[in-house]
C-alpha cells in the first residue's frame, strides 16, 4: 500500500507543479509585471524547474511502476506507465527539443535591443504555440494519470 500511495503522491506533485506553473504563475506573470521581457525570463526559469521535477517525479514513477503490488491490476498498470511515458515524453520535446530554439530567438533579440524582428517574432510565435499545445497535452495527461491512480487506493 506504500507504493500505491507514493505513486499517487509523486504524480500529485508533478501534475500539480504542472498545473500551477503553467497556467496560474506564469498568466500571472505576463499579466502583472509591464516588461514582458522580464516576465518572459522569470517564467522560462520556472519551466526549467518544472521540466527537472517532471523528470524526476517520471522517472521515479517508473522505478515505482517496476515494484509490483498485490492490488495491481495487468492492464491498468500497463495504462499507467504508458501516460507516464507520455507525459515524459511531453517533457523532452517541449523543454529539451522545443525550449532551446525559442530560447536563441530570445538571445538574439536581446543582443539586438530586445526586439525581435518580423521573422523571428512569427517563428516565436509558431514555437510558442507548439510549445503551448504540448503543454496541454501533457496537463490532459496528468489529469488521466492521477484519475487512474486513484483507481489503485
Amino acid at each position: 500500500m506504500l507504493v500505491v500511495r507514493a505513486r499517487l503522491l509523486i504524480a500529485t506533485l508533478w501534475v500539480g507543479s504542472l498545473w500551477a506553473i503553467g497556467y496560474l504563475v506564469a498568466p500571472t506573470l505576463f499579466a502583472t509585471l509591464s516588461d514582458r521581457i522580464l516576465a518572459g525570463t522569470i517564467a522560462g526559469s520556472l519551466f526549467r524547474v518544472e521540466a527537472w521535477l517532471a523528470v524526476a517525479c517520471g522517472v521515479s514513477l517508473l522505478l515505482l511502476f517496476c515494484y509490483r503490488t498485490a492490488d495491481d491490476h495487468a492492464p491498468l498498470r500497463k495504462t499507467l506507465l504508458k501516460l507516464t511515458l507520455a507525459m515524459l515524453l511531453c517533457t523532452v520535446i517541449g523543454y529539451f527539443g522545443v525550449q532551446p530554439f525559442m530560447a536563441a530567438l530570445r538571445a538574439t533579440a536581446a543582443a539586438t535591443g530586445g526586439v525581435m524582428d518580423g521573422a523571428a517574432k512569427t517563428q516565436f510565435g509558431i514555437l510558442h504555440g507548439v510549445a503551448s499545445g504540448i503543454y496541454l497535452i501533457q496537463s490532459l495527461l496528468g489529469v488521466a494519470l492521477i484519475l487512474k491512480l486513484r483507481k489503485l487506493n
